[in-house]
């Protein structure tokens, strides 16, 4: 062998080992996150009684999570354009450690939703990895990485929820912020050791939009707190009037500020754009739509032993939440593969469409547990797979060349937000629907007509999306169309 060949072997092993190295760091560092939602969710009916609770403080919980995991990806995302990615990864994920910690030692439902709002801030992992990734790798690579990422979006091939289900009937719901911490840890040591600092993409000397930032975080939570509490407020009261009014005059103002800031979190032509605002439509209501249904309302209508299907935590975690996430662990890598060839838009478009027929089923069969678990096992290619791999490949590939983090960050922000309206609007379904005893069989069937007219929204808008330029996703090629190499750097 020629000392040529050998070193251009070595150095290919090299390259190839990094990339292994920064793509199971990524994943480690977004599944700590992530099984804060698909393990906690068949153990949603063990918070409420160990803490003393109402179904509507811990919907009220989840609310939170996903709100703060909007406003963490529209702000961390940002500040990455200017500080770096691998910072603000290592900065989620010690906020992720300390979210779960609280929720550990959570004496009352208060404590615990201070975790909960902790813990969602770390999201942000999620759209930083994929910048990193775009900024890193050609097209076709990124494809694949992306879908590999998103198949943790739901959890450990389903391993987590079973699990999660399994320490809910046993130990309790506190062992399994345990296990995230423990690989929110391992998350945190690979992206020390193995990602690499990629350039800011602005100046680290521009001015942070803190203005824009805060009334968008008021706006987000005066509105889904509304929709999230107003049941139990009362939809006329004073305090879910102005919690929803405040939301929306918040979110004016952070609209016209967003004109005249000098480094805004959101460009506003690039939002007024169709490859904007469609597609953050269609992020927001698939999440709030399908998102709704398996993280709240099936969870705990499944359990619900009254009017529900009588199952245990266990039990209900196999049947409707492993199925979603074993396939879409499949799916999901197919996908990114996929979605460079055929187009990310046709991806998301095919989704949207099947996902809604899906969820026909669902809704119209919910007492049919056969069905129900054929349904949702479906929504493992069109929502693991289809839905969120594609959703994200069209936001980052789309993105502005000079703001990356602007687009693909609000859109994970709308993942985030379409996830609390989605939690948001069960919660009150089921809560309005309730009587002296408990929810009743139509708060649980109206949570899910409510989840599928968010669903026929986002397919109309997924097919407003514009068809993205020829040449608009390949940040990362180099002049020559090589893919960029690693350079490692190690702390």
């Amino acid at each position: 062998m020629s000392p040529t060949l050998g070193r251009t072997r070595s150095g290919a092993e090299s390259d190839l080992a990094g990339r292994g190295g920064m793509l199971l760091a990524m994943v480690l560092a977004v599944l700590g996150y992530q099984i804060n939602a698909t393990m906690l969710s068949p153990a949603l009916p063990d918070v409420i009684e160990r803490l003393g609770t109402t179904t509507a403080a811990a919907g009220l919980s989840q609310t939170l999570f996903f709100l703060m995991a909007a406003i963490g990806q529209v702000t961390l995302a940002r500040l990455s354009d200017q500080r770096g990615r691998k910072p603000m990864m290592v900065l989620c994920a010690f906020v992720l450690i300390a979210g779960n910690l609280l929720c550990v030692f959570a004496p009352n439902i208060e404590v615990f939703i201070a975790g909960r709002i902790l813990q969602g801030m770390s999201a942000a992992m999620f759209t930083l990895a994929f910048l990193t990734l775009n900024q890193l790798l050609t097209p076709a690579g990124f494809g694949k990485a992306a879908g590999i990422v998103t198949a943790v979006n739901g959890g450990l091939a389903g391993v987590d929820a079973i699990a999660g289900g399994q320490i809910a009937d046993t130990i309790g719901f506190r062992g399994i912020f345990v296990c995230s911490t423990l690989i929110a840890v391992a998350g945190l040591i690979g992206v020390r050791k193995y990602v690499p600092d990629v350039p800011p993409t602005t100046s680290p000397d521009a001015r942070f939009d803190s203005r824009g930032i805060a009334a968008l975080s008021i706006g987000l939570t005066g509105v889904l707190v509304g929709l999230a509490q107003g049941a139990s407020w009362g939809w006329t009261s004073a305090l879910t009037i102005g919690f929803l009014l405040g939301g929306v005059a918040a979110l004016v103002l952070f609209v016209v500020s967003q004109k005249s800031a000098a480094n805004p979190v959101i460009d506003i032509e690039v939002l007024a754009s169709r490859r904007a605002w469609p597609l953050l439509i269609t992020t927001v209501c698939t999440l709030g739509g399908a998102f709704g249904a398996i993280a709240l309302t099936i969870p705990l209508f499944s359990q619900d032993a009254r009017v529900g299907l009588g199952l245990s935590a266990v039990a209900a975690a196999f049947l409707f939440l492993t199925p979603i996430q074993l396939i879409g662990v499949v799916s999901a890598p197919l996908t990114g593969r996929l979605g460079p060839k055929i187009g990310w838009r046709t991806v998301v478009v095919t989704g949207a469409i099947a996902n809604f027929a899906i969820f026909v089923f669902a809704t119209f069969f919910l007492h049919n547990e056969w069905i129900l678990v054929a349904s949702l096992a479906a929504l493992g290619v069109t929502y693991g797979g289809f839905m969120l791999t594609g959703l994200n490949g069209l936001a980052v590939t789309t993105a502005p060349k000079d703001k990356p983090g602007s687009l693909s960050g609000l859109n994970g922000a709308c993942f985030g937000i379409g996830a609390s309206l989605g939690i948001a609007l069960a919660s009150a379904m089921i809560t309005a629907g309730s009587d002296a005893k408990g929810p009743t069989e139509a708060g649980y069937q109206h949570a899910m007509y409510a989840a599928l007219a968010l669903l026929a929204i986002g397919v109309v808008a997924s097919l407003l999306i514009q068809r993205p330029d020829e040449d608009g996703d390949g940040q990362g090629v180099g002049a020559d169309g090589e893919e960029r190499k690693l350079v490692l750097a190690h702390h």
